[in-house]
């Protein structure tokens, strides 16, 4: 089992493929070890090791501390450099980004034929300690108090999370549980990402915030939620009851309608579809948007447009600042880096920035997971509980434990 400090300087190259495509992903997955910084997205697979600068905390707006230190490293003799790693939900409290001292890139995960074999071990058995905070019915009368509140016209929507603290007798193996998160959802956004303090931020996000590569914006809003089936009939339904949804219609709209505004100023033209589609994860299924835009100015990056969009709706709620005071009045722990925003950037601006959600954060022998729901005034408590159960599957089966 790996531990969390394992060393990782003098790792031998893996043998190249037979052909390109075939392990050039997986081998970067299976390279991983604790202390690296991961991420695969649609598009790409990085795998950073050490740290050449770390950007620091202040008052100047993170992406003007991230260009900064990508112009001093470009300066400094370094050809492509690129920034990696998390921003928090509260935008003033300290990220955990660096630009690394190597960085392996490959092509996506999906574009790997290997990613379809299971991960090499499974879960250990372990005698896991589940603790939920806060509890399922406190929880839920959160969310009753919070409709109450919407009932009385003081705000439209708020996204309300809890968490589970699981802990087990054992040092956590992070390179395996990032294996089962990775092949479980391939196309999706797989994490793993030193956050200080002997702490590690992992996870599957379906959810893009931005991307932007060259003068091309998209961003991939995601709000409205059904837990999928293992019965084929029963998750088509579940899937067809979503998209009709009048409650989970609305909810994304509100959404895709936040987005849209905050991403127009930077765009010379922009494209927001009429109805929402279906994705799906091995969990859930969602309500989604694709939103495109042609940049208008070359000198606003990735992370500038993605620093616009946070909080959106979809983990905060609106108006925003009402939602975020309700949150702090409701749950009764700091989220962190749960529902900030985890990418990479590079010096031209480009790059990949994703919500921080269907993660955890890892140390020694315990994972705090982080699990969220939308509340509007047509809200169930009972239906959210659910609901936020659901998510937490998606790290409940990386670890082998049951809620």
């Amino acid at each position: 089992m790996s531990t969390v400090h394992q060393a990782t300087a003098h790792r031998p190259a893996p043998p190249a493929p037979s052909h390109p495509a075939v392990g050039a992903a997986t081998g970067l997955l299976d390279a991983f070890r604790s202390g690296d910084r991961l991420l695969a997205t649609p598009t790409r697979t990085l795998l950073a090791h050490g740290t050449r600068t770390e950007i620091p905390h202040g008052a100047e707006p993170v992406a003007e501390r991230v260009a900064g230190a990508l112009r001093a490293a470009r300066a400094g003799g370094a050809t492509a450099p690129v920034v990696i790693g998390a921003v928090p939900f509260d935008a003033g409290a300290p990220s955990a980004l660096v630009v690394p001292e190597t960085l392996r890139t490959g092509p996506p995960l999906a574009a790997d034929p290997l990613v379809a074999l299971p991960p090499q071990a499974g879960p250990a058995d372990a005698a896991w300690t589940i603790t939920p905070d806060p509890e399922p019915d406190v929880y839920a009368k959160g969310v009753a108090a919070a409709v109450d509140r919407m009932w009385r016209g003081e705000l439209s929507k708020v996204v309300l999370a809890r968490t589970l603290r699981i802990s087990g007798p054992d040092v956590l193996d992070l390179p395996a549980m990032v294996q089962r998160l990775a092949r479980r959802d391939p196309s999706g956004y797989t994490f793993a990402l030193p956050v200080g303090q002997g702490r590690t931020l992992l996870g599957a996000s379906p959810e893009l915030l931005v991307s932007r590569r060259g003068d091309r914006l998209v961003s991939n809003p995601l709000a409205g939620s059904a837990p999928r089936s293992e019965d084929l009939a029963e998750d088509v339904t579940r899937a067809a009851a979503l998209l009709s949804s009048a409650k989970d219609l609305h909810e994304h709209a509100v959404v895709v309608d936040a987005v849209h505004q905050a991403m127009a100023p930077y765009c010379s033209a922009i494209e927001v579809p009429a109805r929402p589609s279906l994705i799906r994860t091995a969990t859930m299924w969602h309500l989604s948007t694709t939103v495109t835009g042609t940049l208008a100015s070359p000198e606003v990056s990735a992370l500038d447009i993605a620093s616009a969009l946070h909080p959106t709706p979809a983990v905060c709620g609106t108006p925003t600042d009402l939602a975020r005071r309700v949150i702090r009045e409701t749950e009764p722990f700091d989220r962190g880096f749960f529902t900030g925003m985890v990418g990479w950037g590079d010096a031209d601006g480009n790059g990949e920035w994703v919500v921080t959600i269907r993660c955890a954060e890892a140390e020694e022998r315990a994972l705090r997971l982080y699990a969220g729901a939308g509340v509007i005034a047509a809200s169930d408590p009972e239906a959210e509980t659910a609901e936020t159960a659901a998510k937490f599957r998606t790290f409940l089966n990386a670890v082998g434990a049951v809620l």
